[in-house]
């Protein structure tokens, strides 16, 4: 089984290609932008639920996976703009840019930071098995929109993000939270 470091920077490296293409290919754009919305949604979900708990707990990354969890509620909200945009608008190339800018500010800080400290702190064998459970969760959360986490989801985002009390708290409460802090 792959190390999960290398899957992870597999898909960012999908994702800037997607970037591009929508970027230089505006007559893809309805075509492409379900492919974006699928391979981002289900690439966080999987670092949120298989990655960011070991990163945070064994690798004593617990305020990058803050960090990187509060900038993956920042990109779901444009990746949802985005999909509600008119792809031929000048707006739709407005929220893209942001997206874009936003996701690869987050790929740059993961890649600099989390990723090499998993790398040195977890073994190969605890990285492979975490590449099996990133792998089976990301197919398990394929097709899956922005903006439509469950409520564990949404707790499990709220643990990400080092909220407190957050067990007690409502799906919308929940969702509240995460998008104030």
């Amino acid at each position: 089984m792959p190390d999960v470091v290398d899957l992870i920077m597999a898909d960012h490296r999908e994702v800037e290609r997607l970037f591009d293409e929508l970027k230089n290919h505006p007559e893809k754009r309805p075509l492409l932008v379900p492919v974006l919305s699928a391979v981002l949604t289900a690439h966080s979900r999987a670092e949120e639920d298989s990655v960011y708990p070991v990163a945070r707990d064994e690798a004593d990354e617990a305020d990058e996976v803050a960090h990187s969890q509060e900038e993956h509620v920042e990109a779901e909200e444009l990746l949802a703009k985005l999909i509600d945009t008119d792809p031929a608008s000048p707006e739709f190339d407005r929220v893209l840019e942001e997206l874009v800018e936003d996701v690869t500010h987050h790929v740059e800080e993961e890649e600099a930071k989390v990723l090499p400290g998993m790398r040195s702190r977890l073994a190969d064998s605890r990285r492979q098995e975490l590449g099996k459970a990133f792998a089976e969760s990301r197919a398990r959360h394929f097709g899956e929109l922005p903006g439509q986490a469950t409520r564990d989801e949404l707790l499990a985002q709220a643990r990400n993000a080092g909220l407190s009390g957050a067990s007690g708290l409502s799906k919308e409460q929940l969702r509240q939270q995460l998008h104030s802090s």
